[in-house]
């Protein structure tokens, strides 16, 4: 069988790649639990730092969820619906966002539906040139439901999200840059390698201070200020007594210092 979520190991990077190119890499069910997957056990793999998340061939990175598979749960009622389609999209983003090691999607094409959904979840994102977004569900009669709804109101502002969410136009990767939904757009060809640099300035940092920027930043996001305080506050106090902030500090008070310079 065809590996639907291969995965390439690069140094301390692990790349994933959506395989299903002659789907546009479509997300049916068998794809996002092989993801899911995938993520489980790079979560407990410590040589592996960060992931970089891409779809084969030169089309899409994903066209969405696969409507003739899940046509077949709406078929069914909507408990099969929300139990096999919704539930076990969001869980899939939900993922996505929380997951304590750097998700950098390089969309190297069509992001639409659900692709454009784990582009909204995911920590970082570098486009393609060639790249090209949409939020396309109310063509089918319905809303986004991997957390489109949310997050990208959150990213782009509530009426730049419900412009893209209503009308379900596609839109450019200097649009996506221009509303938070990408960091960069970058030459087709020099994609992965950007994704890759990026993924690198970050690894470069302890991983537990990584992590607890991601949960702090994720989980804060939600919260009242107050509470995203405390949420910070936790972060830093796990951190402390751990060798690598001791190292982290040391290391600043003992650094070569210019003539003059204190502190």
């Amino acid at each position: 069988m065809t590996e639907l979520i291969p995965i390439e190991l690069r140094d301390s990077i692990a790349l994933l790649t959506l395989n299903r190119p002659d789907k546009l890499n479509a997300l049916n069910y068998a794809l996002i639990d092989r993801l899911m997957q995938r993520l489980d056990a790079i979560e407990v793999d410590d040589a592996i730092r960060a992931v970089i998340l891409t779809g084969a061939g030169e089309q899409a990175f994903s066209a969405g969820a696969d409507i003739t598979e899940f046509s077949g749960s709406v078929a069914r009622g909507a408990d099969h619906a929300v139990r096999d389609f919704v539930r076990r999209g969001q869980t899939m983003t939900a993922r996505l966002e929380s997951f304590p090691k750097p998700v950098i999607a390089a969309v190297n094409g069509i992001a639409y539906g659900g692709g454009c959904e784990i582009t909204e979840a995911v920590h970082l994102a570098v486009a393609s040139e060639c790249a090209r977004f949409a939020k396309p569900e109310i063509k089918l009669a319905m809303p986004p439901t991997f957390g489109g709804t949310q997050r990208l109101p959150r990213l782009a502002g509530r009426k730049r999200a419900l412009e893209l969410l209503l009308t379900g136009e596609p839109f450019s990767p200097a649009h996506a840059l221009a509303i938070g939904l990408v960091n960069r757009v970058v030459p087709h060809g020099e994609l992965l390698n950007a994704a890759d640099a990026l993924a690198r300035q970050i690894i470069r940092h302890p991983p537990g201070a990584v992590a607890a920027v991601i949960n702090a930043a994720t989980r804060g996001l939600n919260l009242s200020i107050d509470e995203g305080l405390l949420v910070e506050r936790a972060q830093f106090a796990a951190l402390v007594g751990r060798e690598e902030l001791v190292r982290g500090l040391t290391d600043w008070r003992n650094r070569p210092r210019a003539v003059g310079q204190t502190g």
